[in-house]
């Protein structure tokens, strides 16, 4: 039985209710103005006054996902530059493949399952969801440190998605021979994503 929003929210509360249940039941999912109008049990013209984008909502309901999950997430440590906090999300982005498996176990797993074959429909949703969650986590902490004037004005969605680029390259190197130790070339290589979206420093 699908779950109701709790009693005595407000319309703008309930949606964002809805939106942060259907991320909790599925953080891949795509968040439809529909689908979550119909959780929160308000019209999608209430939703769109609310939230007019479907971005406004997400980010709208990414906070609030982050904010539960991570009260105390470093990211918002403003006593730490906002390069360090960056970079230092960005590689617990790369950590969780190495809970599951070494690199060069991971990566054989991978190609094998998304890459080798054509892939099955259930193998490129899985994929979509996965790679739209990390977009999303990373989107989050653009936005969080453009809220703070750390980030320029821009696209964060197009920033995420050049960053996301950097960590699949990077993952892939963990996986491969090298001739340098890869925690320096990794930091070296971060260090220049991160200057590219936030300016270099001094």
């Amino acid at each position: 039985m699908e779950r109701r929003p709790p009693d005595g929210l407000g319309s703008r509360d309930r949606i964002l209710w809805a939106a942060a249940s259907m991320l909790g039941d599925d953080p891949g999912a795509a968040l439809s103005v529909r689908a979550v109008a119909a959780r929160a049990e308000v019209s999608t013209g209430s939703l769109r006054h609310h939230f007019p984008t479907q971005r406004a909502l997400l980010d709208a309901a990414l906070t609030v996902v982050y904010d539960y999950l991570l009260p105390d997430d470093s990211l918002r440590d403003n006593s730490l530059p906002a390069r360090d906090r960056l970079i230092s999300h960005l590689r617990g982005l790369l950590a969780p493949g190495t809970a599951v498996a070494s690199p060069d176990e991971a990566w054989p797993l991978v190609f094998d399952r998304y890459v080798r074959n054509d892939p099955t429909e259930d193998a490129r949703t899985e994929y979509v969801a996965i790679e739209r969650q990390m977009r999303r986590r990373i989107e989050h902490f653009l936005t969080v440190l453009q809220d703070e004037g750390a980030v320029p004005e821009g696209d964060n969605a197009r920033r995420a998605r050049f960053l996301i680029t950097v960590l699949n390259g990077l993952s892939l190197a963990q996986a491969l021979p090298a001739d340098e130790p890869l925690l320096r070339t990794e930091g070296d290589t971060l260090h220049l994503a991160v200057d590219a979206i936030l300016g270099p420093q001094d």
